[in-house]
Formats: structure tokens, sequence, C-alpha cells
């Protein structure tokens, strides 16, 4: 192993611009990679919010780092600093990994990547699929454009009848307009509608919970609690929720004898691409699975 862990001349920096920071485990994730790999790269958390954000990109320019990824709540102010967006980017309007190339800073988002990456690895199959999703922020809305290029024919995405509901709003106007291409039918519903919910779900393959519900403090709630009745065997059912490891949504789903995938393996995919971007190497996911998690 050619790198442990030591700094020298030649190291690569690579960053996180986040805030707050202290929670994330991207700097471990990242480290640990580049350790069982033998890159001499090292990836360091900075507190950055949007008030400082400008100055913060225009440093990591001017030091050359390797790139960086964005956090909340930098994920869409990051664009306006950036040279370039790629397709991923563009469509979700959010940027979570940025990659300098001789000094163009060029915006990617993963996590719709990491999403549907995780999903072909537990052997779901999206061709032909529709699927039913709540949620519409920061890590839904990616799901949706990237769902949308999946190979799935119909999404239904739920949101709550306030702003987030205009953010679904402008995510099914994109899918039926602008991605027409890739034929995908996109529907919006009040997540109060309790019946079209049910419905929905009904007629489809995979319900994914793309919200914060369930994640501690809210480890007592699930999008489910009301309608518990449209958890059935051979749904799939999957949460962006990865702590606690088996979210309420997902024991009530097993409860049900349906297919169940938390957002661990989702954050592990979209690190990983993150990490071909940086290095241009594959990064050891199994090997980081088994270290950090197991």
């Amino acid at each position: 192993m050619k790198n442990l862990g030591k700094i020298d001349g030649r190291t690569k920096l690579v960053g996180l611009l986040a805030t707050p920071i202290g929670h994330s485990l991207s700097p471990r994730m990242h480290n640990l990679g580049y350790t069982l790999k033998g890159l001499n790269y090292s990836y360091l958390a900075f507190e950055v919010g949007n008030m400082t954000l400008e100055k913060a990109v225009e440093g990591m320019r001017a030091l050359n780092v390797a790139g960086f990824n964005v956090s909340m709540p930098n994920k869409i102010e990051v664009i306006k600093y950036l040279d370039e967006l790629d397709d991923s980017a563009k469509y979700t309007g959010a940027v979570n990994t940025v990659v300098n190339k001789n000094g163009k800073l060029i915006g990617y988002n993963t996590d719709g990547k990491g999403f549907v990456k995780n999903l072909k690895a537990h052997g779901v199959d999206l061709i032909g699929k529709k699927v039913t999703l709540v949620g519409s922020g920061g890590a839904a809305t990616p799901i949706t454009i990237e769902l949308a290029q999946s190979g799935i024919n119909e999404i239904s995405i739920f949101a709550r009848n306030d702003q987030f509901f205009h953010q679904a709003e402008a995510n099914v106007n994109k899918i039926n307009s602008e991605m027409k291409v890739f034929g995908v039918k996109a529907n919006i519903f009040p997540l109060e509608d309790k019946e079209a919910f049910r419905r929905e779900v009904a007629e489809s393959a995979i319900l994914s919970n793309g919200t914060s519900l369930g994640m501690k403090p809210l480890d007592h709630l699930s999008i489910v609690d009301d309608t518990l009745d449209v958890l059935r065997e051979g749904l799939v059912v999957t949460d962006v929720v990865y702590n606690p490891p088996k979210s309420k949504l997902l024991q009530q789903a097993e409860e049900a004898e349906a297919t169940v995938i938390n957002g661990l393996g989702m954050m592990l995919w979209q690190g990983a691409l993150g990490f071909k971007l940086f290095t241009g190497e594959e990064m050891p996911l199994e090997d980081i699975r088994k270290i950090m998690f197991d």
C-alpha cells in the first residue's frame, strides 16, 4: 500500500463545503478510499455557508484543488460561481460535486445517480416500471431527474402542499417538457391526498421516500403511517435514510413482506461516483462498506 495517510508536497486536495458539517461521513469515506488505493490525495471538510461560499470557491480555484463536494445549504448557490455544468447538474438545478479541470470548475450531481446505482446493485429492474416518490427537496429532486432517465415509464410524485409542492411541480414540468426524449410520464399529487397515494402505489413497482421523515429526530415517523395498507409483498420500498439503518418505513414494509432498501448504498454510490471524478480511479466501495458499517 503506497499511501498510509501521509501528506507531502505532491498531495492533491479535495474538500467539502457545507454547514453544519461535523456529522459528515465524506471525509472518512474518501480518505479511507485514498489509503486503500494508495492515492496521494487528502479530503478535508470546511464549514462554509452561502455568505462565504463565493470566496471559498475562488480559494479552491486558486489553490488548484482536484475538486470538492458541496452539501447543504450550498448546492444551488454554488452554480453561479462555476464555469460549466454537466447534464446531471443542469437538469436538477443543483450541484454536489465540482471537478477542477485545468482551472475550469465543472459542476456535477451524483445524488440521483447514486440512488439509481443502489437500486441496480440490489437487483431492481427499472425498465418500463412505474415509481411513486415522496418528496421534492434536495435529495428527492436529483432522484426524480435521474429516475426519469433510467428507463422507467412513469413517475408519480407526492409532496406536501406548501413550498415543496411548487418544487415538485417544477420537477414534473421539466420531465414532461424538457425531458420528453426519455419517454417518461410524470404526475404530481399533494401528499395529503391519501386516495391518490393508495392508487398510485398500487400501480407502482417501487415506492421511495425522498424526505428526511424517518431520520433522527423524526425516526418515529413514516410516510405511510396513515396508509399502511399500500405496503404489499413484491413492492420495492426504498428510503434515502440510512441512520437508523432500518427506518420506521422499512420496518413497516418488511412486516408487509415488501423488499426493503435503505439509503446507505445511495450514500456510498454517490461518493464513489465523486471519487472517480476526482481521481480517475474506482472507489473500493465494498471494502469501505465493511470497514465503516459492518
